[in-house]
């Protein structure tokens, strides 16, 4: 089992029996949702940035307009961090003070670089043959100018943790026969819907399997 080396940036200290850093456990994570969070620091102004992201390997990729500040910034070479969280419920306990939530969260640390631009293009059928496969040769070509128009960095995952809660709530020990409030769970999620059309597709145009059978989570 490999696991990401462990130092006081990416230690879970709260709830650490709910850690890990396994590198299965992270990727795992990284995979099941494509939003994710991305914090950094311009003249000592720290920003956290959503955008989409995509995995190969241990290295992560994200893009943009070449226009973005949080892009003009990482792509200096800037430490990162990226995080993807899914929130999977509310708990509902018997006292305010252990109410709480079941979740997944990975946090990844490492410095981002700008892939030069032959090599963005590649990228990019990457991330959305990772959505969407098939999708991409179904598609014209990208124009030069907007390519030249977008960002594509990467980052290898330098280190990296997990942490996740699952299951009912843990009361007191009397809680459980002396307080008559509801206890569990609240289920959440994030669903993936029906398919809408464009209204100006052409009649008769199929909605592709990719999309129909599209799972996150």
């Amino acid at each position: 089992m490999s696991e990401y080396p462990i130092s006081k940036r990416n230690k879970v200290k709260r709830s650490h029996l709910r850690g890990s850093y396994d590198h299965a456990a992270v990727h795992a994570i990284l995979d099941a949702y494509p939003l994710c969070h991305v914090g950094y620091l311009v003249d000592g102004q720290p920003y956290v940035t959503p955008t989409f992201h995509w995995r190969e390997g241990n290295r992560l990729y994200w893009h943009g307009s070449s226009a973005s500040r949080m892009l003009r910034t990482v792509k200096q070479g800037t430490p990162v961090c990226l995080t993807v969280t899914l929130f999977d419920g509310f708990v509902m306990a018997r006292s305010p003070f252990h109410h709480s939530a079941n979740y997944r969260t990975a946090m990844c640390f490492g410095n981002a670089s700008p892939l030069p631009y032959e090599a963005m293009e590649p990228a990019l059928k990457i991330m959305m043959e990772q959505y969407f496969p098939g999708r991409w040769d179904s598609l014209r070509e990208n124009y030069e100018q907007e390519l030249k128009s977008t960002t594509v960095v990467s980052m290898e995952i330098e280190q990296a943790s997990a942490k996740v809660r699952t299951g009912p709530p843990v009361d007191d020990e009397e809680d459980y026969d002396n307080v008559p409030a509801w206890a569990g769970v609240l289920p959440m999620a994030t669903m993936v819907g029906t398919p809408i059309a464009d209204p100006r597709l052409k009649d008769g145009t199929p909605v592709p399997d990719y999309l129909t059978d599209y799972k996150i989570g």
